[in-house]
């Protein structure tokens, strides 16, 4: 049977695909849609002219696999939808339902070790070189990354953490190699088309966030040592002063003790409401009430003083936490508090 699919469009697909549901269906379905999708679908289904039966089982046909393989990767992830489906469907079919899939779903590299444990991800990666090592755990969820981060050598720590802060944009060739090395441990994943982001100093510190604070502090020294400027900057991100409100009462009392008036009032001049009432819930009824008039009747200030004033208490509660006097909530659920 010759393939008519490849001429059309995904708008026309889907327009053949709802003529063929019937119309009840294909009301409910469009009760799901935007105003825009409701009017470019319409569009679609007017201009739809005589559809060959052939051509209308192949759309139906092609919009059950994928249903199938949605459903597959909702159970075990791509890998599992491509073993499954290559018995069903044969290799070749199963890999055009695949793309099929992944370029619509935008499916991130190494969707496959996200599914697993993070001892089973160490296990996978350990061994290879850091820069592979950190490719990976730049696609994986804070959490994951944190643990298995935290698991690695010490030295290999701040090696992995560096190439992490400093990655860029890798081209999808390269992640499909690394993908082909990791192939032979463990299921294989798709990549996407275009060059895609990855690393930088906001996956560090969102990876960082979800480490021990030992091995936290162990990575930063060794940057420290080995470029300044890059530990200063991720140190800046990694407790920021809206981040607060993951302190406790008690905490946020101490931290209000140890800094200055002058800072707090000025640091409270952006903060969020849910910021402001916590630090007020926190002082005194006086206090509260003096800062509350300070901050109504304060003229226009400089952006970079607030800034700095909230960078000034950010840092005290570093020193605290430092000093074992606070705990900040980590992403892996570690710290006790006794």
């Amino acid at each position: 049977m010759p393939d008519r699919r490849s001429k059309l469009t995904g708008k026309q697909k889907a327009a053949i695909l709802m003529i063929a549901l019937g119309t009840d269906v294909s009301a409910h379905i469009m009760k799901q849609f935007t105003e825009q999708e409701i009017e470019d679908m319409t569009l679609e289904i007017s201009n739809a002219r005589k559809i060959d039966s052939d051509t209308k089982t192949q759309i139906i046909d092609e919009f059950f696999q994928t249903a199938v393989a949605q459903d597959y990767i909702a159970q075990g992830g791509i890998g599992y939808a491509k073993q499954v489906l290559e018995k069903a469907l044969g290799s070749d079919e199963a890999n055009k339902v695949i793309q099929r899939l992944t370029s619509t779903l935008q499916v991130k590299p190494f969707d496959f070790m996200r599914k697993s444990d993070p001892q089973q991800i160490l296990n996978f990666i350990q061994n290879e070189h850091p820069q592979t090592i950190a490719l990976v755990l730049s696609y994986l969820e804070p959490d994951q990354a944190g643990a298995v981060l935290s698991a690695l050598p010490v030295e290999l720590q701040v090696q992995v953490a560096r190439r992490i802060a400093q990655m860029d944009r890798t081209s999808p060739e390269t992640i499909a190699q690394v993908e082909r090395i990791l192939e032979k441990k463990v299921s294989s994943s798709s990549v996407t088309e275009d060059y895609t982001q990855t690393g930088g100093i906001t996956s560090i510190v969102s990876v960082l966030n979800g480490v021990d604070r030992t091995t936290e502090r162990n990575i930063l020294e060794k940057l420290e040592q080995q470029n300044p400027d890059l530990a200063e900057e991720i140190k800046k991100r990694m407790f920021v002063f809206e981040d607060i409100i993951i302190l406790d009462d008690r905490a946020i009392q101490r931290v209000i003790r140890e800094s200055e008036n002058e800072d707090l009032i000025l640091a409270m001049r952006t903060a969020s409401d849910e910021v402001k009432d916590l630090l007020f819930k926190n002082m005194s009824d006086r206090m509260a009430a003096s800062f509350k008039e300070e901050l109504n009747y304060m003229g226009p200030v400089r952006l970079h003083d607030v800034e700095e004033a909230q960078t000034r208490i950010v840092n005290t509660v570093r020193k605290l936490e430092d000093a074992g006097e606070l705990v900040i909530a980590r992403g892996n659920g570690d710290d006790v508090i006794v």
